[in-house]
């Protein structure tokens, strides 16, 4: 299985930017953008931020906001914050040298024992086995496991496959293999079972499970929340509010808003979390229309309201949460993806 898995991944393996290199930094900040991400997706935004921030210590270096901001639109921005933060460790720590082992990877904010197996083997040649979600679905199958891989008994029992079947004299390379067989053959729906190096010891294939395994714990529906968003402009420029810095998209720039409740009267609700959150007082005009964006466990419905402010108190000064910028400064503030949405609505 081992012979077979890396002959076909030296023949077919994608050819990627972090496959060229064994510098641990590249191939952290590889792992860190995968996670839960496409590799397609990842590629502008890899070759975008290495040439932000070449190194640890320039990463470091960094303030948040300007890695937030070369991260904007690739989604989950905790990894960001976490990179960021484990880039000033290592330099302060440890005096700009990265980790060697599994063991010192995982010491590092954002970094689990799957992403410090992966980079400890791919850079360094450790023999530690990874399970992402690619490599379960291959796992699952390849043994016809019928339990949940949700549950934590399953975790300890794929782990202890991986281990069994790692090449160690090949640890990185084999790591690779297993995730790029689940990534492009062993897919979630119609796997390629017939052009599959393994398709001889699958078990899943022999016992028709294939497209039955894995066995995975029903997920709760996203939840809808409706939120209502002002587009206030003043003098030519277009006020932006930072989010809190904990929580879902934290310290990004945003219009200003808040949720509303159920029979909540939605001009009303706007009017009242402008004064209360940035003492604002604004009249608030007809609704330009919506934004609807998914997240994993949500659903937002964003309703946009042009707004102007009130005769009554026009501020010229900006709180240190809010700015009023110019349009050809947009693209210096750090924006989620839900955000520049709301803009083009707007514009």
């Amino acid at each position: 299985m081992r012979r077979a898995l890396l002959a076909w991944y030296r023949r077919w393996a994608r050819d990627l930017p972090w496959r060229r290199t064994r510098d641990p930094y590249r191939i952290w900040v590889s792992e860190i953008m995968l996670q839960q991400t496409r590799v397609e997706t990842v590629l502008p935004y890899y070759e975008r931020f290495l040439a932000a921030f070449p190194t640890v210590r320039a990463l470091a270096a960094s303030s948040p906001a300007s890695v937030l901001r070369c991260w904007q639109g690739l989604g989950y921005y905790t990894r960001a914050r976490n990179l960021h933060r484990a880039a000033q460790t290592i330099v302060a720590q440890r005096g700009g040298r990265l980790p060697e082992s599994a063991a010192e990877w995982r010491n590092l904010p954002g970094v689990g024992r799957y992403t410090a197996n992966a980079i400890a083997s791919i850079a360094a040649g450790e023999a530690v086995p990874v399970v992402d979600g690619n490599v379960q679905r291959v796992l699952a199958r390849l043994f016809a496991i019928r339990a949940c891989i949700d549950d934590s008994a399953t975790q300890t029992r794929l782990w202890q496959l991986a281990e069994m079947l790692l090449a160690r004299r090949a640890a990185g390379a084999f790591n690779q293999a297993l995730m790029e067989l689940g990534a492009r053959i062993c897919t979630a729906r119609r796997p390629s079972c017939t052009v599959c190096p393994l398709r001889s010891q699958c078990r899943a294939r022999a016992e028709g499970l294939q497209e039955r395994l894995p066995v995975r714990r029903s997920k709760r529906p996203p939840r809808q929340v409706e939120l209502v968003a002002a587009w206030v402009r003043h003098a030519g420029r277009l006020l932006l509010v930072r989010r809190p810095a904990a929580g879902l998209l934290a310290g990004l720039w945003t219009l200003p808003g808040t949720e509303v409740r159920d029979g909540q009267p939605p001009a009303r609700v706007l009017r009242a979390s402008l004064r209360q959150a940035l003492g604002i007082e604004a009249e608030v005009g007809e609704r330009i229309g919506l934004v609807r964006h998914a997240f994993s466990h949500r659903r937002w419905v964003v309703h946009v309201y042009a707004c102007r402010l009130s005769p009554r108190r026009r501020p010229v000064r900006a709180a240190a949460n809010m700015r009023w910028v110019d349009r050809a400064q947009l693209g210096e503030y750090a924006l989620a993806a839900v955000d520049r949405k709301l803009l083009a609505l707007a514009r």
